[in-house]
């Protein structure tokens, strides 16, 4: 037995994904509505929305992922929410499983989907990637974005989370200046969340966290039988680790630097110093 049709809102958030966003807002079309928040990109993705019959889009400034996809979230005019990324493709096959598992008596709060990565057009196997899995279709009324998390955001749920059998198509890998920059992005949004959770920069999380984020990656993971493709994502996920590090450093020698400067100005503290050189 099946409820009424249920409608469905399918969210994107972007920043420049000409080449990606064609497909995605496709493949999403059978979506009773389609919100795209757009961070004011530079390539053309505002104004190809802007122009899509389909399609409303609003621009936002980006403070991070977590906020960039609540405000989406509140936009949306259904309970059910299919939330997809700008390099997401959602399949006939997918199309379908969500639509028939909606309608159901016993539909879940939220679905994970798992996903398969395309690298320049072709399956990335391994590296890590095999087991990943996101929420990406909920209700609404039913979910909500945690804060804790800035960057990977994580959706809270009330209620039961069940998994679909078809696959959600991410094209993870457009070239290597793409991903690593993308990567690099990651990097520094994690730096700061692991700054406002009140952690702190040590040499040894920058000289170990990456090697073994790689060697996880490119052994347990298997990366290995990924060949050339596997050496590559390997190597800029751990750039990501490094570059959380770094930035981490760099917040708390920023954070230092007004304190350094007001002692500076206090007499007593120059005296000390000559003290200490003496």
């Amino acid at each position: 037995m099946s409820t009424p049709k249920q409608k469905i809102s399918a969210l994107i958030i972007t920043y420049n994904e000409m080449g990606y966003i064609e497909k995605c807002v496709e493949a999403v079309s059978f979506a009773d509505e389609i919100i795209v928040v757009d961070s004011f990109s530079q390539d053309g993705t505002f104004e190809y929305l802007s122009q899509h019959a389909k399609v409303r889009v609003i621009q936002r400034r980006f403070e991070n992922f977590t906020d960039q996809k609540s405000f989406a979230l509140r936009q949306a005019s259904n309970d059910w929410i299919l939330f997809v990324d700008a390099d997401e493709v959602v399949s006939p096959v997918l199309q379908q499983e969500i639509q028939e598992v909606i309608t159901k008596d016993d539909a879940a709060s939220a679905y994970w989907f798992y996903r398969k990565f395309i690298y320049k057009n072709r399956k990335l196997n391994f590296s890590g990637w095999q087991t990943d899995k996101n929420h990406r279709l909920f209700r609404k009324s039913k979910a909500r974005f945690t804060n804790e998390k800035i960057v990977h955001e994580t959706l809270q749920i009330d209620g039961e989370s069940k998994c679909l059998s078809a696959k959600l198509t991410h094209y993870c890998y457009k070239n290597y200046t793409d991903y690593k920059a993308k990567m690099l992005h990651y990097g520094r949004l994690r730096a700061l969340e692991e700054y406002r959770k009140g952690n702190h920069f040590n040499y040894l999380k920058l000289v170990l966290k990456p090697t073994w984020k790689f060697l996880y990656n490119f052994v347990v993971r298997l990366g290995f039988l990924d060949l050339e493709k596997g050496v590559t994502v390997c190597y800029l996920n751990a750039l990501s680790v490094y570059t959380r590090y770094q930035e981490l450093k760099k917040l708390e020698q920023e954070e230092l630097t007004p304190v350094i400067t007001r002692l500076a100005d206090v007499p007593d503290f120059h005296l000390t110093e000559k003290r200490l050189a003496s």
